[in-house]
């Protein structure tokens, strides 16, 4: 056989597809997991010092935050998943007593492991006010004019306030930590009486004490070290003006970025406010009016997952602290969300709740979807075409780059709906339960039940679960296509930022800029940290002179396109130096950060920084593509619940109150053909807030809860989902099998037709992830389904066993519909043949077995009921019930009662078909003899046969002697009647002879014994009568 050349197996392998059928009907499948940023330096912008920028302590003191922001989110875990101690303190019964001194031992070593914890929390807050307000007082000095702080820095600074605004939020509001405290203390007490030398300690836990019982002392600390030296009122107005143009500009392409902006900004208000320099100059630079704007329009803010916070409680209990701020009676008279009149707080629920803007959502999504697959399209057939042009290459990818930043904006427009829809319900508990929860003691709900539970009705669960699904299924999208775009998107950044520093920066330098050489030699810095000359035709030197020279040089360099994208400390030094040729290192320059108030600089190349500078901000997150998109679609936070867990008082809630599952729990009970592929969606809030437990709130026990809640909920939604994909087909097999003329005669024949359900993309997933493992679905259905069906056939033969033998044609029906559903699922799932079932709840797998359970049945019924209860109508051919009371009183198990699904499957089916059923229930005939036929088959009806005949046979021999004694009871012979009697007395003579005396009850009998064989023999007629056709 001839080799096979290397090019024509390597073609013949690219034909395989190594894709399978199961349809996306799950998030991003990413297992729980830890990986670093494709864009955080490993060397934390250390390497901005070789641009020689003079940025050398701006960078310094850069790292320095993002090192103190990383710590400050490790405590925020610490405070936010403590639980509380002193519920699982034993208490010693009064035996026990004389134990007590080594009880409160053990309690203190258990304790002092806890506040441990709390006073490194003390310890790096203090450090954390410190360095941020020296970092500010660096910047505040009235000989400092350039070189900083830059945009990053801001965003850090900015961060690292947020981190201890949301510390001290968590301080105020875990009542558990104060309790804990108290039994340290008291603990401490019992134990140090014999400890030499405690007042150091002492003097620790009462200033541990002191933090933990003032609200607000972290920023109550904070201000002491800012206003230490009372000149840091610039860089707070300048952090205040940054936030407040980027909230109004979009400037934040993520929603924490937005939410994080809102949470610090009425801090960094109050304390700009409470300045002893000049405390209204803040309100000549912002306008009170666009504060105002900005606080009422987010009136509830994110926090945590359960816990928000208010611009406005904010600001009221702020000013308690700081007396100058006290006097803003425009701020302080913004209502708190507990506080808004009834049709304002209206307006707002048609603001947050996401049933109200679900239409657009989904025309939104709907679009993006075929757009973004029309660009992945254009994108497959250019790297599939050779030499094309470059022009339409340029417009394919940078049409790609313009999606995956409208799909960025989507996702964090859609998550941040999510997250605000829920701080929003934990602000408006819900105060009527719904009429379905009305038995129960309104007393007894918890407080998570009345935020979460009963606080989303039918609709806004089903917007919810759509949202979810939408959010899902596009970053799955956007992440599947990872490898195909990566190159086209880094080559459109590369072009962008090449097109800005060698054209745009090249004429502004021979125009605006060529004057003025301050200036010009930044935009030269811009070009010489940026510029990529090894893409283009022209070289650095001869372009460098022309400019100097004055030449004519108006036409664009040419570059070729490269993958090569800036790195994190080029575009950090980038927007620096943008940012320094607006402002000109002026922190107090009016009109904000791109205002043209007092700027030399025209109009037109303003535009062009400033478009250029919020372009820069995008390009890290698209070059972090993969981080991005599981940044915004994290929604592990709909699982956690620590804040009402404590105020609750309980270890855990039931299931009934976790959002994920209830969201479940509706798609499976609504029956929605719309939603059902979207059942699998919720199960990724697990997937999140396992992969959060363990990588950002580092608590083991969390996972735990978690695992052990998806294990349970999964079991109940394989057994919901298989019962509803039984009844689903059931009722779709008890329509088809309706009689068309019954259907045809009725006025309302709709509501026996059966909606349409989706479970044919549920029925193909095989590899469902869950908390990193892969869960066959399609095989648990299967083996729940053939389960189902045994116990369905189990369940009629026991109801056919408890009626009389009329009841074998209900029973031919149901099973007929069972069968036919079988059929139907089959094509859809791989489950056990019906014959298969059917024998072995028959027991009839056998070989050498003829007598079936069915056939048993019947031949028992016949012994027992049928031949002596019944008698035959020769005109109808049917045998029907006797109306005398039988002998023997016939004992039948009691009829047993199973869910609609048993029998065809909704209610108004079975109504249709007991109807059908109760017209053969009063009688046996054809039809009846009909459907025995077919249930036994050319297996068991021989033995039917053959014990009939038996039977017959039994009877012939037992009647004999009865026959002949009652013979010998009549006389031998009876002479001549008189004539002279007439004929009454003839009739009466007679009678006297052939009186059976003691005999009659025999005689009864007899007559009783063939009945039976002649009605034997006619069923056996009737037999023939079906059997012929056949």
């Amino acid at each position: 056989m001839a080799a096979v050349p290397v090019e024509e197996a390597i073609a013949a392998l690219s034909t395989f597809s190594l894709e399978d059928e199961q349809p996306e009907v799950q998030g991003p499948a990413v297992l729980v997991s830890t990986e670093r940023g494709s864009t955080i330096s490993p060397i934390e912008y250390s390497d901005v010092s070789a641009y020689r920028l003079s940025l050398t302590e701006d960078t310094k003191a850069l790292n320095q935050l993002n090192t103190l922001i990383q710590d400050g989110k490790e405590m925020a875990s610490v405070l936010y998943t403590y639980r509380s101690c002193v519920k699982a303190l034993p208490q010693l019964p009064e035996s026990m007593k004389h134990s007590q001194a080594d009880l409160y031992l053990e309690t203190y070593q258990v304790l002092d492991l806890e506040m441990s914890r709390l006073r490194e929390i003390q310890r790096w807050q203090a450090s954390a006010a410190t360095k941020l307000a020296a970092d500010m007082q660096r910047f505040s000095r009235p000989e400092r004019r350039i070189n900083g702080p830059t945009i990053t820095h801001l965003w850090s600074m900015l961060k690292l306030l947020d981190v201890l605004v949301q510390l001290d939020h968590l301080k105020n509001a875990k009542a558990s930590i104060p309790n804990d405290f108290s039994w340290y203390k008291r603990t401490f007490t019992q134990v140090s009486i014999q400890w030499p030398d405690t007042d150091s300690m002492r003097e620790e836990l009462d200033d541990l004490q002191i933090f933990l019982s003032t609200r607000w002392a972290i920023l109550l600390n904070l201000h002491v070290e800012m206003f230490r030296v009372n000149n840091v009122e610039d860089i707070l107005q300048v952090l205040i003006v940054f936030a407040v143009e980027s909230l109004e500009l979009d400037f934040a392409l993520l929603f924490p970025e937005r939410h994080m902006l809102l949470r610090v900004l009425p801090v960094l208000v109050v304390m700009a406010t409470s300045s002893e320099k000049d405390s209204e100059s803040l309100y000549k630079r912002v306008k009170i009016n666009r504060l105002i704007n900005i606080f009422k329009n987010d009136p509830v803010i994110p926090a945590f997952p359960d816990l928000h916070l208010s611009p406005t409680a904010i600001l009221k209990e702020l000013s308690n602290y700081f007396q100058k701020f006290s006097s803003q009676t425009r701020l302080l008279t913004l209502p708190s969300p507990h506080e808004l009149p009834p049709r304002e707080a209206q307006d707002y629920q048609r603001h947050y709740l996401i049933v109200n803007h679900i239409g657009a959502i989904r025309a939104e999504h709907d679009d993006f979807s075929i757009r973004f697959a029309s660009a992945m399209n254009q994108l497959l057939l250019l790297k599939s075409t050779d030499g094309a042009d470059v022009e339409w290459c340029k417009e394919v990818k940078g049409n790609m780059y313009d999606m995956v930043v409208e799909g960025f904006q989507l996702l964090s427009r859609w998550t941040a709906r999510v997250w605000e829809q829920c701080a929003w319900k934990f602000s408006r508990p819900c105060k009527d339960v719904g009429p379905s929860e009305s038995q129960e003691l309104s007393s007894s709900y918890s407080d998570y039940e009345k935020v979460v539970r009963y606080n989303y009705s039918a609709e806004e669960r089903k917007a919810l679960v759509e949202l979810v699904s939408y959010i899902k299924s596009v970053g799955s999208m956007m992440q599947r296509s990872d490898t195909l775009i990566a190159d086209a998107l880094w080559e459109t950044i590369h072009a962008e930022v090449q097109d800005f520093v060698q054209n745009t920066l090249a004429t502004m330098l021979r125009t605006t800029f060529r004057k003025k050489k301050d200036l010009s030699r930044i935009l030269s810095d811009m070009r010489t940290l940026s510029a990529d000359w090894m893409a283009n035709t022209n070289k650095p030197d001869s372009e460098f002179q022309s400019l100097q020279h004055g030449g004519d040089e108006s036409r664009g360099n040419f570059f070729y396109p490269r993958p090569v994208a800036p790195t994190t400390a080029q575009v950090h030094c980038l927007q620096f130096l943008i940012y320094e040729v607006v402002s000109g290192g002026n922190l107090r320059k009016p009109g904000g950060l791109f205002g043209n108030s007092g700027s030399e600089i025209p109009v037109n190349d303003l535009k062009q920084l400033e478009t250029f500078f919020y372009k820069l901000s995008f390009f890290l997150h698209i070059l972090d593509y993969s981080a991005t998109i599981a940044t915004l679609t994290d929604l592990g936070f709909l699982w956690f619940r620590e804040f009402y867990l404590e105020s609750s008082r309980v270890i855990q809630f039931p299931i009934e109150c976790s959002l994920p599952w209830m969201l479940v729990d509706h798609v499976l009970e609504s029956q929605s053909a719309g939603l059902l592929e979207s059942v699998l969606m919720p199960f990724d809030i697990y997937n999140d807030s396992a992969q959060h437990a363990l990588v950002v709130l580092k608590q083991r026990f969390l996972y735990d809860e978690i695992e052990a809640e998806v294990d349970h909920c999964f079991d109940i939604f394989v057994t919901k989902l298989c019962e509803a994909i039984f009844t689903y087909y059931k009722s779709w097999s008890a329509s088809e099998l309706l009689d068309p003329s019954f259907l045809f005669a009725l006025d309302n024949g709709e509501k026996y037709s059966i909606q349409p359900m989706r479970f044919t993309s549920l029925l193909k997933m095989t590899r469902v992830k869950l908390l990193g493992r892969t869960i066959d679905l399609r095989s648990l259905i299967a083996e729940r389904m053939n389960k189902v069906f045994r116990e369905n056939l189990e369940f009629l033969f026991d109801r056919f066993e408890s009626q009389d033998l009329c009841a074998i044609v209900e029973l031919e029906k149901l099973i007929d519909i069972l069968k036919h559903s079988h059929e139907l699922l089959s094509k859809d799932l791989s489950i056990d043949s019906f014959s298969l079932m059917l024998n072995e709840m028959q027991e009839n797998i056998s070989l050498v077995s003829f007598s079936s359970r069915l056939a048993s049945q019947i031949w028992s019924e016949m012994q027992s009921d049928f031949l002596p209860n019944f008698i035959l109508c020769n005109t109808t051919q049917r045998f029907v019930r006797s109306s005398k009371v039988p002998l023997v009183p016939v004992q039948k198990p009691s009829v047993p009662h199973a869910k609609p699904n048993f029998y065809c499957g909704t209610q108004d089916l079975n109504s249709a078909h007991q109807s059908f059923a109760r017209l053969h229930s009063g009688f046996f005939g054809i039809p009846h003899m009909i459907s025995l036929v077919k249930l036994l088959g050319s297996r068991s009806l021989p033995w039917l046969i053959r014990a009939l005949l038996d039977h017959i046979s039994n009877k012939i021999a037992t009647l004999e002697p009865m026959i002949t004694g009652l013979q010998e009871t009549l006389p031998k012979s009876i002479g001549l009647l008189p004539f002279d009697g007439g004929v009454t007395g003839c009739m009466r003579l007679v009678k006297e002879q052939l009186s059976w005396g003691t005999k009659s009850e025999l005689k009864a009998e007899v007559l009783r014994g063939i009945k039976e064989i002649g009605s034997v023999l006619y069923w056996m007629g009737l037999l023939d009568i079906v059997l012929l056709p056949l």
